[in-house]
């Protein structure tokens, strides 16, 4: 049995909106260098509880641990500050600097000139970003500009990366990319990854939490979750029984 704690802990995790519940009473655990996958119809919790680990949201209940430190309530920032690094839906880039500038304004935060250029040049061979790195962001394609924000994120060397829906509004050829970016990242980083597609979810996943109704409804690997009839039924939108 592995006694090593867990990188990332939510433990009876709930949100209110007024009278409704949009996630109730959820635990959750990422150990080391995982690489995790939300998925689940739209509605269905996942979003919402992205957003508490993130801290864009506060739980109503409940209680959310990053390497035992309590992140209960802490915005953004502070979580970033533990280690922590954030992409949300829609691209956050500086579009009239460079790709080089942008992914230096990630590696520059805490670190020394030297070193920031280090890990701008390392994290652009990485990624396979160093033929555009000269390109001014704005002027790049909407897979480039998400990949630029990963960069961003990835120069900040945090230990534990959030990503939500990194696919979205890609051709396939860039979700393919992308998924070869992700798989890449997580030699070294853990990962959860909120996504709505299927296919996508297919080439990344190890381990699948699928939500429904703003619970937990499966947990396991991505070909018994995707297998599972309770599954199918949600997202045909039956009811899970």
């Amino acid at each position: 049995m592995n006694s090593t704690p867990p990188l990332l802990q939510a433990r009876n995790v709930t949100m209110r909106f007024g009278g409704v519940t949009a996630v109730r009473s959820v635990d959750f655990s990422l150990g080391e260098v995982e690489l995790r996958c939300l998925i689940g119809p739209n509605g269905a919790g996942k979003s919402t509880f992205f957003k508490m680990l993130t801290g864009q949201l506060r739980p109503s209940e409940g209680s959310i641990h990053f390497r035992n430190t309590d992140i209960t309530g802490s915005n953004p920032h502070q979580i970033a500050r533990l280690g922590v690094g954030i992409k949300t839906q829609v691209p956050n880039v500086f579009n009239g600097l460079s790709v080089r500038e942008n992914v230096f304004i990630g590696a520059g935060r805490r670190k020394s000139l030297a070193r920031a250029q280090r890990i701008v040049d390392e994290t652009l061979t990485r990624l396979q970003l160093d033929t555009i790195a000269d390109r001014i962001v704005g002027q790049l394609a909407h897979g480039q500009r998400q990949w630029v924000e990963i960069a961003t994120v990835l120069a900040q060397e945090p230990e534990l990366i959030l990503l939500d829906e990194p696919a979205a509004g890609m051709n396939h050829e860039e979700v393919l990319r992308t998924a070869e970016l992700i798989r890449e990242i997580n030699k070294t980083q853990a990962l959860v990854v909120v996504e709505h597609d299927m296919q996508f979810i297919r080439m990344i996943a190890r381990t699948v939490t699928v939500f429904s109704q703003g619970e937990v409804l499966v947990e396991g690997s991505v070909e018994t979750v995707l297998s599972d009839q309770r599954v199918k039924d949600v997202y045909l939108g039956r009811r899970a029984a």
